[in-house]
């Protein structure tokens, strides 16, 4: 097994994971960027490139220009314990084997998850998320000519919707569940926030199509795919559409987190003042440690990436910009929280854990996520919960626990290896 040493570990390529390589590195740092995914950017900027423009580009060029940051893409945690010294000891899968790396600190930032919440039809081809429809489309799906409707919660609605059309696709609608009036607050909390910009490019890139907000899916029907979609809520109708994007906001991915021991507070990773978490050398930045955009998870990790090696002078006018950051976050929670009703959409036959076959029935019994593993393998498949556990949580108000490593499906190679 090849083994490797660094002053700095960063879990997460994302903007958070791409900010804490910059700053660290600014210090002298060996740093070594670890990630699942096939190059930088994570879910949001999913592949950005250095001669890009904007925010992406201009991060990644900076990281690129600093020789003391190493790449590794295509890694996957597989076990972690104390290393020497009092450091870190982390194995990952890797396409080109095991690789077990040794690192004083780690800084962890695996981003969030998409939050799925389970109703009649969603298990149907065509039903995706809306992030996920929005990762296949950059990674080639073709939707051009394609009728699509996005539906659940949250800013994202906007953005896939933006990215389907400019794609392609006949947008036919976007339903929020969000009323009217929290999406008025939400809108004036994103003025004081200096993102009236942004919010403007998307509407305009939007024009002509229907929003519908306190509105929702309740069923999605077809035959081998979907072919149709019911909302309900304040707009009641039958749509025909190819793709449905349902997504109802993000979750912090708190797995990792949980695998190095970290303490959690409110579904996310509980941090102190400079981004420390509960376990001595780890930090932990981004939307894992709460829900709140690219510039909350840029300033966290410049925030974890000066801390972690010590270069307290260059923190400077950080936590006030985070101050603000977190004010437009909290907003973001309030303004996007789910309606009670959503909790009632699933039928007694329709599926929760997909990976196992369970349906609600099977789940409205037991009283905690730990009976529902036990009674009915809930969480037990080939995603180990990461769809169904949020998914659970919103539908019978469990915690989501029993995370070990390791955290996906390895090669049965890497364990012989071992």
């Amino acid at each position: 097994m090849t083994a490797l040493e660094t002053d700095l570990l960063i879990i997460g390529a994302g903007p958070a994971g791409l900010s804490a390589a910059l700053s660290a590195a600014q210090g002298g740092a060996a740093v070594l960027l670890a990630d699942l995914g096939p190059g930088p950017g994570g879910q949001i900027w999913r592949g950005a490139k250095a001669s890009d423009g904007g925010e992406s580009g201009t991060l990644l060029r900076g990281v690129q220009r600093q020789p003391n940051i190493t790449a590794l893409y295509g890694a996957q945690v597989a076990l972690s314990e104390r290393g020497p010294q009092g450091g870190h000891a982390v194995q990952f899968s890797t396409p080109q084997g095991p690789r077990r790396v040794l690192a004083q600190k780690i800084i962890l930032a695996s981003g969030a998850t998409e939050r799925f919440l389970p109703f009649p039809g969603w298990t149907l081809p065509g039903v995706v998320g809306a992030g996920g429809l929005q990762a296949m489309v950059k990674s080639g799906l073709d939707v051009r000519g394609a009728r699509v409707l996005v539906a659940g919660s949250g800013p994202l609605l906007l953005a896939v919707a933006a990215g389907m059309r400019a794609a392609g696709a006949e947008v036919v609608g976007v339903a929020e569940q969000a009323s009217p009036t929290r999406l008025l607050g939400f809108g004036l909390a994103a003025q004081r926030g200096g993102k009236v910009g942004e919010a403007a490019k998307l509407l305009w890139a939007l024009r002509g199509v229907p929003y519908w907000p306190a509105t929702y899916p309740v069923e999605a029907s077809g035959g081998e795919r979907l072919t149709q979609v019911e909302l309900g809520g304040l707009t009641r109708r039958t749509l025909e559409c190819d793709w449905l994007a349902a997504g109802f906001g993000l979750v912090p991915d708190t797995r990792l987190a949980a695998l190095f021991g970290c303490a959690l507070e409110g579904g996310a990773v509980k941090v102190g003042a400079w981004q420390q978490t509960s376990q001595p050398g780890i930090y932990a930045a981004g939307e894992l440690t709460g829900i709140g955009g690219v510039d909350k998870a840029r300033l966290e990790g410049s925030m974890a990436g000066y801390t972690a090696t010590g270069q307290v002078e260059r923190l400077r006018d950080l936590p006030t910009q985070l101050e603000q950051a977190r004010h437009f976050q909290a907003s973001l929670s309030r303004s996007f929280a789910l309606r009670p009703s959503l909790r009632t959409l699933p039928a007694a036959g329709t599926l929760i854990c997909r990976c196992e076959d369970v349906p609600h029935a099977a789940l409205q019994a037991c009283p905690s996520w730990t009976e529902a593993k036990l009674q009915t393998r809930c969480g037990m498949g080939t995603c180990q919960g990461r769809v169904c556990g949020p998914a659970a949580e919103t539908l019978y108000g469990w915690t989501f626990t029993g995370v070990r490593p390791p955290l996906l499906p390895l090669p049965l190679a890497d364990l012989l290896g071992e």
